[in-house]
């Protein structure tokens, strides 16, 4: 991924694109441009990646020439410049260059099509920084503090609370979470989110203590202590066995309506050398919060003209219109939960 780092631009050629687009670029943007113009169009990309069975993003962060390309004036987009591009997913990270639609100038954000509107320019935003100095640098301490894990040669955008550990025994278990934007919507809700376990036997455990995982059990709660039980067998279809040193991993995956829930639960062993002997294994409790968001401009004037009061006050005004009251209201589906 380094070699694929670009030269840095010239200031007459950052002049240019701003001539081309029409808009003034955020001067930190410009400084950093300068020493690097982006990267070339590779897989893995630099800015993250993500992967599931079926699904893999990987974002490559774009160089000037190639954003200016992709520089946004349709209705929703408007004065929005590309900041990351995904081959797979046609996934963006997008730069707002002026405050119009509802952005703020310099605010950064994945932008999410309204699917209740019936109105193309009814684009809602997942918020990922305030401006690129944040963005950038808060992403560049997740790498270098190993917050965010490299596994062969990629970087992982999982999120791990340091906190989230849980030993039973001489089984340790411990969470990382994933929030998927090319996966979610704002409207309806549907927030979808990846998690990988780590289930790790200590190394100095005696080799009688060797055990199979036989199932699993969730206890699921999601913002309005509404709760979910989950049983099954084994994880994602295997059944690991664990062994003195032995480290399994494995991801899976949730959607939730609420913009925050958490999982906790335990899995059951048996000793290989006992059937009869079954135990529980502690799974740590996680949690997993939908990142900021806000609405398209065009649903807030929409909600506006037909109930003639705009919709946060309209919510605000009723304290007794819970969550799942406003869900229903607005025709939003309920949680859906994957194994």
């Amino acid at each position: 991924m380094i070699a694929s780092l670009k030269e840095g631009a010239k200031e007459e050629e950052l002049d240019a694109i701003e001539a081309q687009i029409g808009c003034k670029l955020p001067n930190d943007y410009r400084c950093s441009y300068r020493i690097h113009n982006g990267q070339k169009l590779v897989v893995p990309g630099l800015m993250g990646s993500m992967a599931l069975s079926n699904h893999y993003r990987s974002e490559d962060l774009l160089d000037i020439e190639t954003a200016a390309g992709g520089f946004q004036k349709r209705k929703g987009m408007r004065q929005c410049l590309p900041l990351t591009f995904c081959f797979h997913t046609g996934l963006s990270q997008y730069l707002a260059l002026k405050s119009v639609e509802g952005r703020a100038r310099s605010e950064i954000f994945y932008n999410c099509p309204d699917q209740l509107a019936q109105n193309p320019s009814a684009i809602d935003m997942f918020i990922t920084g305030s401006s690129f100095t944040e963005w950038f640098t808060s992403y560049v301490h997740n790498v270098v503090s190993g917050e965010y894990p490299i596994i062969r040669d990629q970087i992982f955008r999982y999120v791990h609370d340091k906190q989230c550990v849980a030993t039973t025994g001489d089984i340790t278990v411990s969470v990382s979470t994933s929030f998927l934007p090319e996966l979610s919507s704002v409207n309806p809700a549907h927030f979808f989110f990846t998690y990988r376990i780590r289930i790790e036997m200590a190394k100095d455990a005696l080799p009688e203590n060797a055990c199979q995982l036989d199932t699993r059990y969730w206890k699921i709660t999601n913002t309005n202590g509404n709760v979910e039980e989950v049983r099954g067998p084994g994880v994602v279809g295997e059944f690991p066995v664990m062994t003195p040193g032995k480290v399994h991993e494995y991801a899976s995956c949730t959607t939730f309506s609420s913009t925050s829930e958490y999982m906790e639960g335990h899995y059951t062993f048996h000793r290989l050398n006992n059937k009869e002997e079954v135990f529980d294994v502690t799974i740590p409790r996680f949690h997993m919060v939908c990142p900021q968001f806000r609405e398209s401009s065009v649903r807030m004037v929409s909600f506006q003209h037909l109930f003639g009061v705009d919709p946060v006050l309209f919510f605000g005004t009723f304290p007794q219109i819970d969550e799942m009251k406003k869900q229903k209201f607005l025709n939003i589906p309920i949680h859906v939960h994957c194994s």
